[in-house]
């Protein structure tokens, strides 16, 4: 990998790392000092949409071949998160306050902290193997967790939000259903959408940990 190519996605792994971090010092903090969850969307919500809208950079490094993960799920992790923050949650302050956005926050930090750091340091071959055990295996209970009582339970709970305010009236004018219709069946698709997400993690996991496991028998 050249020189420059490798000082960009070191210094952009850190810094969303660093920024992942925040947002669950922040998310962590408020519950600590409320006690209760009711406050992650306040205390790091609008930073959350922030690192979200800059991981589109992540889709780009695929496309132009900057690393080898591709297009398609850098994609579908990106527009359903997109979707869910700036399409739904921002929008419904109804919402902000519910449980499933600390369970969503949380387990997405959490996440994206494991994953930036491993990033980061592959960049410079100095990646601990307890590093590379956690980014491939910590997904196997936080993603379920991210999905089903996070995003899934927040987008059903905001429907009747969605259809009392019209939400997005204006996007889905002309077309034959309404935004209200298209969450609807969004949710139907999801389990399936991210089973396909889920799948390639594990397709990841036997991959890299496979590797790992074959040089130490060597």
């Amino acid at each position: 990998m050249p020189q420059l190519s490798k000082l960009y996605l070191v210094t952009y792994n850190s810094l969303q790392a660093l920024g992942w971090a925040f947002a669950l010092s922040r998310i962590l903090s408020s519950f600590v000092t409320t006690k209760s969850v009711n406050g992650a969307y306040s205390a790091a919500g609008e930073l959350i949409c922030f690192l979200q809208k800059v991981a589109f950079l992540e889709v780009v490094h695929g496309a132009i071949g900057l690393v080898p993960s591709g297009v398609v799920h850098p994609l579908l992790q990106w527009g359903g998160r997109i979707h869910f923050l700036l399409a739904v949650v921002r929008l419904i302050d109804e919402v902000q306050e519910l449980p499933s956005v600390f369970i969503t926050f949380f387990v997405w930090s959490l996440t994206e902290v494991i994953r930036y750091l491993h990033y980061a340091l592959n960049c410079i071959q100095s990646c601990p193997s307890w590093i590379t055990y956690l980014r491939y295996t910590a997904f196997i209970v936080l993603y379920p967790i991210g999905i089903a009582p996070g995003e899934m339970w927040l987008m059903y709970q905001a429907l009747p939000f969605v259809k009392k305010k019209h939400l997005h009236e204006d996007l889905f004018d002309g077309l034959p259903f309404s935004y209200y219709n298209f969450l609807r069946v969004l949710l139907l698709c999801y389990p399936f959408l991210w089973l396909k997400l889920y799948l390639h993690m594990f397709k990841q996991r036997r991959s890299k940990l496979g590797k790992r496991h074959e040089k130490k028998e060597m």
